[in-house]
């Protein structure tokens, strides 16, 4: 990659192009990743005991995205500080910032791996789970959190490509790894008689494999940066200047993760039926919404550049291309899905129940499926800037102060039954999307978070504009 060639793109090219290009691989990526959770799920729901399968995997995921919350607010700090410094032309800085993450990743997913074997099983039994529920849910989770420096380390060199403005790397190797993931799956659960737990093994070892192209591509090529081993050493001044900015957004993909378990409580506590086609639906509505995630995440680079190189102007107009892209693609998308909805849904169950709230869930959420365009572009933005107090305010928000006292008042209701959670996560998506617009009008994001005075060889004032 050429590195001033990519720069001078996102800083002087045509921002519609810029956020295309940028947003594609990202799009690609996220869309091969949420493609393999898909027909993961096939593999799974074609076991023995299909249907608690699905819904032992659905309900243990939000404890898995507790688990790796943490390490995706660094990494999402990680990426705007990188970004800004490339836009101000400090590569010196940039690749301080890059090796401190790797570091990170790794030493802080070894210790959450220790944890998450020795205390997981008790945490499900808290959250509710029993019979197949905890028995299968344990055999998948307890894997994955072994397998997580795996994750955590392709994380960091995610958003360390990303935060270049290199999005077709990321995606390459993602897309390898999928791909690897999707042979693995039938061969472990079926060949080997693994059952969910080769769903598990199939996913640690595709994404090892994943960690170390990455970390190759990092210190043995000139893709981008090129990282020596000496930034892998503790650098205090880099690690303050990576917390302080992350720390808002770990702590609020933490908290929106335990949201989540909360929320999977509740759904469970309908039945297995009812989460099982909780689960189902998030997973194609997922794939709907890939496009406005990869275009808030290409949006995120660009706003960070430019503000780097203080070209506020520049930023603002991607914000508005990148909503105009994202809500004209899910709008599209959403009537496909409502019209596909039974098809769909019955790929995945032949379970009367499951089928119909499956289909009814669905279809209600294309409602507000262009919303989330406008919802992930405001989150971009913020991210982006560093901003990171105020994405947490939304990303959080939606679900604690919005989502969950909903579902607990529509609960009031008996005759509205599961279709209290569905009715909850549409005015949730609609009310946070005219909050996220208000915070966006104050225009606090224009400020950035590095400066040309930014040096890690002296003392560093850390300036977190939130």
């Amino acid at each position: 990659m050429d590195k001033n060639k990519n720069r001078d793109k996102i800083l002087n090219g045509d921002i519609k192009k810029v956020l295309s290009s940028l947003a594609l691989p990202i799009i690609l990526g996220n869309a091969i990743q949420t493609i393999y959770q898909v027909v993961d799920m096939y593999w799974v729901s074609r076991l023995v005991d299909g249907d608690n399968a699905v819904a032992a995997i659905n309900f243990v995921w939000p404890m898995i995205f507790v688990a790796m919350a943490f390490g995706i607010g660094m990494n999402i700090a990680g990426t705007s500080i990188i970004s800004q410094f490339i836009g101000l032309g400090k590569e010196k800085e940039a690749k301080k910032v890059a090796g401190q993450l790797v570091s990170f990743s790794f030493l802080f997913s070894l210790v959450l791996a220790i944890f998450g074997v020795v205390f997981g099983r008790q945490i499900l039994v808290l959250m509710g789970a029993e019979g197949a529920v905890l028995e299968l849910g344990w055999n998948f989770v307890s894997i994955i959190f072994a397998g997580m420096p795996t994750m955590f380390v392709f994380f960091a060199f995610q958003s360390i490509k990303q935060g270049q403005g290199d999005t077709v790397t990321p995606m390459v190797l993602a897309g390898g790894s999928v791909m690897l993931n999707i042979i693995l799956d039938p061969i472990f659960m079926f060949t080997f008689d693994m059952g969910v737990a080769g769903a598990a093994w199939a996913t640690v070892v595709s994404r090892a494999l994943n960690s170390v192209a990455g970390l190759y591509l990092l210190f043995f090529t000139d893709n981008g940066l090129r990282l020596q081993f000496s930034d892998l050493k503790f650098n205090k001044k880099v690690l303050q200047k990576i917390v302080k900015v992350g720390l808002p957004s770990a702590v609020g993909h933490s908290i929106e993760g335990f949201g989540f378990m909360i929320l999977n409580i509740f759904v469970l506590s309908f039945g297995a039926s009812t989460i099982a086609a909780f689960g189902i639906g998030n997973k194609i509505n997922s794939l709907i919404l890939m496009p406005a995630m990869g275009i808030g995440q290409a949006l995120a680079a660009v706003v960070g550049q430019n503000l780097g190189a203080n070209q506020i102007d520049r930023a603002s107009q991607a914000v508005k291309e990148s909503i105009k892209l994202s809500v004209a693609i899910l709008t599209v998308g959403g009537i496909i899905l409502f019209l596909l909805a039974p098809q769909v849904v019955g790929i995945f169950t032949s379970d009367e129940v499951v089928l119909e709230q499956g289909i009814f869930y669905l279809r209600l959420i294309t409602l507000t499926i262009p919303l989330m365009g406008i919802f992930q572009s405001f989150v971009g933005v913020f991210q982006g800037s560093g901003h990171t107090v105020t994405a947490m305010m939304i990303t959080t928000g939606r679900l604690w102060a919005l989502r969950i006292p909903l579902i607990l008042f529509l609960r009031t209701f008996p005759s509205l039954g599961e279709r209290a959670v569905w009715y909850a996560m549409v005015g949730s998506n609609f009310i946070i999307c005219i909050i996220a617009f208000g915070l966006y009008l104050l225009g606090h994001w224009k400020e950035k978070i590095v400066d040309e005075e930014d040096d890690y060889t002296e003392d560093l004032q850390l300036k977190v504009a939130e």
